[in-house]
């Protein structure tokens, strides 16, 4: 019997099957939708909704499933109403807002007045229209009637396990993920919540290992699984955070890759977490606080790769050739700041520039390692580090982070898909996790004073 893991990231939305051991045997995946306003910028929920059924269907006829987990990146939430099946099909009181849409200046300078302190957001405000209370602001401040008419505003993983059983469910780890509803430190909402009378749209918590029930009747019907039990679920990367959790490892930073480089660890000293260097008090499944660190790596590694990329891997002789002439990006290309406080916006190239596409490719790839060692650094948490998520697709990138901890421990998972297997792990919670393997440090002349020239360059200090 498999677990399904509906695994909804910014980018692209996957359903994975999980067999005992713990690995993927099966996946599907369909991308993640934006469409263009009025009223703003929005997810298509009913184009994946359809996706969804069709790919339920698809991998349930030739793999039994014994349950599905939903799993969601942690920067959005649906307003709802009281029927998965009203409007479009989606029961969305309103368009789920793209976080990457610009919020209205007025709108944006009203909520950051009103958005608590650090500890009660677990991060800093940060671009565009990131954060879950941040888009329920725009939503009660542009349609209020229709806030006032809805039933629930639940986060992403939680909207899909809503729209697949009729349950609704609010989640510590996916209300600690920067959805500044929560303070995760004293276990209460924000003070927002109150102050706008929010409670009434914030259903009770369940564990992300609890069930909230089996398959909607129409839904069992139009996949041939009737009787299919879903759980609460989780947020991504902590749903990751919990496979290794429960193999047993005590100090240890996490970093996962895809979209954002997430790093976590729960060794961080909370007083050490800077909000203005895209660190967070982000929330394990018991509630209690991870220290994080964010960079929106994916985004890095496109601007710098550039739009002629198509999936080819980074050369040792390129990577070697950038290092020794001083080619390096400066960071930060995209709308997010990340590790390095004013950056966003201001990336370019330093040094010589890169020659053809292998290069733009070796330099998108060392960039992203540096911006790992940026996340898991910061932290200070465990000195032993586990990568994870779509930057192992590229063979070189964790032997340069390797390379860039010398005599540190750098390890990567069996499984390469660990949300998926820590997300399979909350359905059978004695499965065993996968085991773990020693990235080999690349050689690389002179990497770790180029290390040294990049941070200088990216903390606004080079040349």
């Amino acid at each position: 019997m498999a677990v399904a893991v509906l695994d909804v990231g910014k980018t692209n939305v996957k359903l994975a099957l999980v067999d005992a051991a713990g690995h993927v045997t099966a996946a599907l995946a369909h991308p993640n939708a934006v469409l263009p306003g009025p009223p703003w910028r929005h997810h298509d929920l009913a184009g994946t909704a359809r996706w969804l059924v069709g790919a339920l269907r698809e991998l349930g006829r030739d793999h039994p499933i014994e349950a599905l987990v939903p799993v969601g990146h942690g920067s959005g939430g649906v307003l709802v109403g009281g029927d998965p099946e009203a409007g479009d099909g989606t029961g969305a009181a309103l368009p789920m807002i793209d976080y990457e849409e610009p919020c209205p200046p007025a709108v944006d300078a009203a909520y950051r007045a009103r958005a608590g302190s650090f500890a009660d957001r677990g991060s800093a405000v940060m671009m565009a229209s990131t954060h879950a209370a941040r888009q329920l602001w725009r939503m009660q401040s542009e349609a209020p009637q229709a806030v006032a008419g809805a039933r629930w505003f639940l986060n992403v993983a939680q909207y899909w396990g809503w729209w697949l059983t009729g349950t609704a469910a609010s989640e510590m780890t996916a209300m600690g993920a920067q959805s500044h509803f929560w303070n995760v430190p004293e276990g209460r909402w924000s003070p927002i919540v109150a102050a706008e009378g929010w409670e009434r749209l914030m259903p009770p918590f369940r564990r992300a290992d609890a069930p909230l029930g089996t398959l909607r009747a129409a839904l069992a019907e139009a996949t041939g699984l009737p009787g299919l039990t879903v759980l609460t679920g989780a947020h991504d990367s902590s749903a990751n955070f919990h496979l290794w959790r429960k193999a047993g490892l005590g100090d240890f930073t996490l970093v996962s890759t895809g979209t954002w480089i997430v790093a976590l660890s729960a060794g961080a000293d909370p007083a050490r977490l800077d909000e203005a260097r895209g660190m967070t008090i982000n929330a394990d499944i018991d509630g209690l606080p991870v220290g994080g660190a964010l960079a929106m790596g994916g985004r890095e590694f496109s601007a710098i790769a550039g739009p002629e990329w198509r999936g080819a891997a980074a050369e040792v002789e390129a990577i070697r050739r950038l290092v020794a002439r001083g080619t390096m990006a400066r960071p930060s290309f995209g709308a997010n700041d990340g590790q390095f406080p004013g950056s966003a916006g201001k990336g370019a190239i330093a040094g010589p520039p890169p020659e053809g596409q292998e290069e733009r490719t070796a330099l998108a790839v060392l960039h992203a390692a540096l911006l790992t060692l940026a996340c898991g650094e910061a932290l200070g948490g465990g000195r032993r580090w586990i990568l994870d998520g779509t930057f192992l697709r590229e063979p070189l990138f964790a032997p340069l982070v390797a390379a860039l901890r010398p005599g540190l421990p750098t390890e990567v998972s069996a499984e390469p898909e660990g949300v998926a297997a820590g997300a399979a792990l909350l359905a059978r919670p004695a499965a065993r996790p996968a085991a773990l393997f020693p990235a080999r440090p690349l050689d690389v002349p002179g990497l770790a004073d180029y290390a040294r020239r990049w941070r200088a360059l990216a903390e606004g200090v080079g040349p």
